[in-house]
């Protein structure tokens, strides 16, 4: 029995992994389809003191206290920032992580320094509190505002991602325009530590490619 912990990307909930959830579950693992503090059903929590390690300490609170060893981490987009820190904090406790079309940061990084100017324009628009950015129009329904600040603190990482036995990377190769995902891509594939995908999808993975990543997905929890 396989562990995952399923890590949403910018504005949404842990609903955006239901194509994910079921079938996991279904093939007998336990499943943990998180919402980040702010967002979501949490969105009542909202305040500009909630942060990248706000969402780092969300997923280590569900290591600790459901006592999970040999977790599968998986990050989708804004995600792969939350899933590094909390790997890099509790080494022990992951097996694999697996970067759903991701953010791959290195220490100091932020979302703000990795992206490129049309997401900073797109950060820049903020709700009338200043603590949120806006969702963009083309997203979920559900989608809710992003806590700023997670998007503007750098990463501060102790180690690296040696010690996790297997890191994967599922690139979205059907982007409406370019993605700010391709360089990373590019890069991981020439790197022999990483096994790398790319599907004929758009960024939403989940919605658009659940049956390929299901297999991904399996494959990268025969490690443990």
């Amino acid at each position: 029995m396989a562990t995952y912990l399923l890590i949403p990307g910018m504005c949404h909930g842990g609903w955006c992994f239901d194509g994910l959830t079921q079938p996991l579950r279904d093939h007998g693992d336990r499943v943990y389809p998180l919402t980040l503090t702010g967002l979501s059903e949490r969105a009542h929590l909202l305040q500009g003191t909630v942060n990248l390690d706000t969402h780092i300490q969300d997923v280590t609170g569900v290591l600790e206290a459901e006592n999970i060893h040999d977790a599968v981490l998986v990050g989708h987009s804004y995600g792969g920032m939350v899933i590094t820190g909390v790997a890099d904090r509790m080494p022990d406790r992951v097996t694999a992580m697996v970067y759903l079309d991701a953010m791959v940061p290195e220490n100091g990084d932020s979302c703000w320094s990795l992206v490129s100017d049309r997401e900073r324009q797109w950060y820049a628009d903020v709700v009338e509190s200043g603590y949120a950015v806006r969702p963009l129009p083309f997203f979920d329904a559900r989608a809710t505002p992003h806590p700023l600040a997670s998007l503007l603190q750098p990463l501060r990482l102790t180690g690296n991602l040696a010690q996790i036995r297997r890191l994967v990377y599922v690139y979205a190769a059907a982007w409406d325009g370019e993605s700010p995902f391709t360089p990373v891509y590019q890069r991981l594939r020439e790197d022999s530590s990483w096994a790398t995908h790319a599907l004929d999808s758009g960024h939403n993975l989940m919605r658009d490619a659940s049956q390929d990543l299901l297999k991904i997905l399996f494959d990268a929890a025969e490690c443990r």
